[in-house]
């Protein structure tokens, strides 16, 4: 046999006679890895699954078709026939048919769509939906599928065992008044009990087997079914006897008319009896009925389980499934339409095993009710170990479904599990109380098929070519819709409770599961939030943007994060909803031997999880760090969604501290240790930045119209002290001074109102909105660079003048005028002065210090100052600037130094 690659699944058939690795390896190489204990009997070779030799699989007709037929035949063709016309009549029975197969085919056309778009393994419908979805909502809506399996296969073997007590029990169809086995509800309850032991045996002896029996199985129902429909023409009008089960009336004899014009407009429309199956005879209505004759439709998903079994899974599961949905369709109408048109409504109402008594031969109807319940309840516990092997192995649950993972491609394990649950649901004393779970669990399932599927059109991914093209949003939509109303209108009850169900799973797995902190696959939702996004960033316009709607949008250029955790956490705090960067550049240039920040960029984004912070991340590799500075701050973020301030740390010769090592940090970390550790921190005494580059970074922010923002001693800064409410941390501190050039006037500058509003923007973070914020100026006036102007005569008080504005700007702060401030007269110099900096006095610097550590040292978390205007060329200044910065900052409380460009308050409407 020449070895074959199906075009749908990347699976490669090679002959026995052939040694497999040597095939493998002269095919594909020696170095691709070898996976050899793949459970499904595939060798997985790179990205290849080769399939062992030996590994029996089954085609479309035995594999799909005749386990979807006897699937959907289940309990309903044998045993619930007369429930349905007895009480809802042929028209409501019909329409019911109708909309349950319209909503099945939607969903068909969903699973088609999904299953021929790629390789479809073991786990059926759950795999799809885990590949579609993503593990969260694919695990959660598997897990209640798993749970649909199990109670249809309950259900299945509850049928079985009435269908046994009907023929073989006391007064029996088959044993009459001779005896027969006996019947309680602990008798029913041991028949399940054997019949679920024996799908038990059948179970852990292959599904391979369970399929290649089914053709079998399919024909003995199909000569069953065929005597049923030859019956009605030939079986001439007959009393019947009511089963012994019934006590709800004292007739002995029901009505068989044969065929009669008469009796099928009797049967025409509803009315509705009591079920002589519960206790207590409960009254039958709508709900109840379409919830017993949805459950002959549930057994769509049978081929789709068996998808590990199959040859080509992706060819199958469309044609086998289509073809039985119209197979069983066209049965189920006639054999409504015979039954209206030959048994009595009390007939109907009172002997849901009508069939019986009036076939040719009864025990053709019998071997049909064993035959076609028995394989439902065996494909059901087949199909549920299949998906709850398909959870464990995606690590959906992590160490508690571990074990159920099976090497041998018989999961045992699982298996035996679901015979367990199985044999708790077979406790249930009514067979129509079963079959309202069911019909809801499969019915979400059927929800998230089409949603998926709709989620696949609408996202419009390159990547979904389905070979299966007839579907649309349209039908998925139809599909979707009509499961959600048909659900809620069955038993809303079941329905909400299945809905939290989902929910709660979704979010449980959001937060817990393994495979949803690592995903393997991806997600739906990212392709919508992508979609989605694209649009809305399209409409996000940056000509109409207006101050009123202004939020921080912050690029944080970090050189490593070891000694920044404090401060990104804080800027987190700071954003108030708006953008936020981490921004970081690597010296270098690319040689051509790939991407030299790939690797690095994954390391910032288990960052970004680690510290818990909404950023996104932007990584440079440039020639030098004010270039790639430069490139951030001008080409970080899209549209209209680009950073407007860019903060940095100070430049200074601190003693750097490893956030993510140190013992009491609340940083600290391993994961960045591996490898050689992620993130080198800058030793103590390494070279820094040359002084004239970090001033001219800040020149670079400044001429493309940005704000900036120098933070200091943020290594300080006890986050975790903030969000407790430490008595020791009391204030927000704004001082609208400008260090070379105080001003009474500063207050009321942009520069001065953007400090303003970053501060007011930090106190309404939540974990801050305790601090009080203080609001510090200078009452006198300097003269300012080149003039020689006096100061201004006092207007209005100017504290007066400050609480006004605040108001205006709704901005609870209380204010505070510094009359003790120096003065500082430099009219005398111009700013190209190459000694500008130099020629400030210590003193001064010493003084404005003292005054602001004066006021830091009462419990202040944060402050808030004006950063002067850097000097432009010579490199002598940018070193005397970053030296006045650093006497006036020294020893402070978590300082950030703020220019701000462009007005950010809006006191109308």
């Amino acid at each position: 046999m020449a070895e074959t690659l199906d075009p749908l699944s990347p699976t490669v058939n090679i002959s026995p006679r052939i040694g497999i690795l040597q095939k493998l390896r002269t095919r594909f190489g020696r170095n691709v890895p070898i996976n050899r204990n793949n459970s499904e009997g595939y060798v997985e070779f790179g990205e290849f699954r080769v399939e062992r030799p030996g590994i029996k699989k089954v085609g479309t007709f035995a594999g799909v078709f005749c386990p979807v037929v006897l699937s959907m035949f289940s309990a309903l063709v044998f045993i619930r026939m007369g429930y349905l016309v007895g009480n809802a009549g042929l028209l409501v029975t019909l329409a019911q048919f109708a909309v349950a197969y319209l909503i099945v085919l939607f969903t068909v056309t969903s699973i088609c769509a999904i299953s021929t778009n790629g390789a479809v393994e073991g786990g059926g419908v759950y795999f799809m939906l885990s590949r579609t979805l993503g593990p969260e909502f694919g695990g959660a809506i598997g897990t209640l599928f798993f749970f649909a399996n199990v109670v249809s296969s309950a259900l299945c073997i509850s049928a079985c065992t009435e269908a046994l007590v009907e023929n073989f029990g006391t007064n029996g169809y088959l044993v009459g008044e001779s005896g027969g086995i006996p019947d309680s509800w602990w008798y029913r309850f041991l028949y399940r009990s054997v019949l679920n032991a024996v799908g038990l045996g059948v179970s852990l002896a292959g599904a391979s087997l369970f399929a290649r029996t089914s053709l079998a199985i399919w024909v003995t129902m199909l000569v069953c079914l065929a005597s049923a429909f030859l019956s009605f023409f030939i079986t001439s009008p007959a009393q019947i006897e009511k089963p012994d089960s019934n006590h709800l009336i004292n007739t002995t004899y029901l009505n068989y008319t044969g065929l009669s014009v008469s009796t099928l407009a009797s049967n025409m429309y509803p009315q509705y009896g009591r079920d002589y199956t519960t206790a207590s005879g409960q009254l039958v209505d709508f709900a109840s009925v379409l919830g017993v004759l949805f459950t002959g439709v549930t057994g769509v998903m049978a081929g789709a389980n068996m998808s590990g079994e199959l040859k080509h899974p992706s060819r199958s599961i469309p044609r086998g499934t289509l073809a039985a949905l119209l197979f069983t369709a066209a049965s189920y109408a006639a054999l409504s339409l015979l039954t209206a048109a030959t048994c009595s409504r009390e007939l109907l109402q009172n002997n849901y095993v009508y069939l019986l008594p009036i076939n040719v031969w009864p025990p053709f109807i019998a071997v049909g009710m064993i035959v076609a319940t028995f394989s439902a309840a065996l494909s059901n516990l087949i199909g549920a170990s299949r998906v709850l092997e398909a959870l464990a192995k995606d690590d959906i649950f992590g160490f508690l479904l571990r074990p159920m993972v099976s090497r041998s491609g018989n999961p045992v394990l699982a298996v035996v599990v679901s015979w367990a649950l199985v044999q708790v649901g077979v406790a249930a004393d009514s067979l129509n109380a079963i079959a309202q779970v069911n019909s809801v669990l499969f019915m979400t399932s059927y929800f998230a098929i089409n949603l998926a599927c709709l989620g696949l059109e609408l996202a419009s991914a390159p990547n979904f070519r389905p070979t299966f093209r007839q579907f649309s949003w349209a039908t998925s939509l139809a599909g979707l819709c009509g499961s959600a109303a048909l659900m809620f209108s069955l038993r809303a009850l079941y329905a909400a409770g299945g809905a939290l169900a989902a929910a709660g799973l979704v979010l449980a797995l959001h937060l817990l599961s393994p495979a949803a902190a690592e995903p393997k696959w991806g997600s739906l939702s990212q392709a919508l939030i992508f979609h989605q996004v694209r649009k809305y960033l399209l409409l996000l316009d940056p000509r109409r943007e207006h101050v009123k709607f202004w939020r921080p949008q912050m690029l944080l250029l970090v050189a490593s994060p070891r000694q920044s955790a404090p401060l990104i956490d804080f800027v987190n705090d700071q954003k108030k909803g708006g953008l936020f960067v981490l921004g970081h550049v690597r010296v270098g240039r690319l040689d051509g031997a790939g991407d030299p920040l790939a690797e690095e960029h994954q390391y910032w984004l288990k960052l970004i999880d680690h510290l818990k912070v909404k950023a996104f991340v932007e990584l440079c590799l440039a020639e030098s760090v004010r270039s790639g500075a430069a490139h951030l701050a001008r080409l970080s973020g899209l549209g209209a969604m680009k950073p407007d301030t860019v903060m940095l740390g100070f430049w200074d010769d601190a003693q750097p501290r490893d956030f993510f090592r140190e013992p009491e940090s609340p940083y600290r970390t391993e994961l960045f240790d591996a490898g050689g550790g992620a993130f080198p921190a800058r030793r103590a005494g390494a070279a820094r930045l040359p002084p004239a580059e970090y001033v001219r970074i800040l020149s670079d922010v400044l001429c493309v119209n940005k704000n900036v923002c120098i933070c200091r001693h943020f290594h300080l800064l006890d986050m975790a002290a903030v969000e407790r409410k430490s008595p020791r941390l009391k204030y927000i501190d704004v001082w609208l001074v400008d260090l070379l050039a105080p001003s009474r006037e500063e207050a009321f500058s942009v520069r001065g109102l953007f400090a303003l509003q970053l501060a007011a923007v930090v106190r309404s973070a939540r974990g801050w909105q305790h601090l009080q914020l203080r609001v510090h100026t200078t009452r006198h006036a300097s003269l300012t660079v080149g003039s020689g102007d006096s100061p201004a005569p006092d207007g209005p008080p100017l504290q007066q003048r400050l609480e006004e504005l605040l108001k205006l700007l709704r901005i609870n702060a209380t204010t505070h005028i510094i009359s003790d401030w120096p003065k500082l007269d430099l009219s005398r110099w111009s700013d190209t002065d190459e000694d500008l900096y130099q020629r400030v006095p210590a003193t001064y610097l010493k003084t404005v210090n003292s005054i602001v550590r004066e006021r830091c040292e009462q419990g202040t978390a944060v402050t808030f100052v004006q950063l002067s205007a850097p000097p432009r060329e010579a490199d002598e200044l940018c070193e005397q600037y970053l030296q006045v910065l650093d006497e006036f900052t020294k020893d402070l409380s978590p300082t950030i130094l703020v220019r701000g460009l462009k007005s950010v308050t809006s006191t109308s409407l």
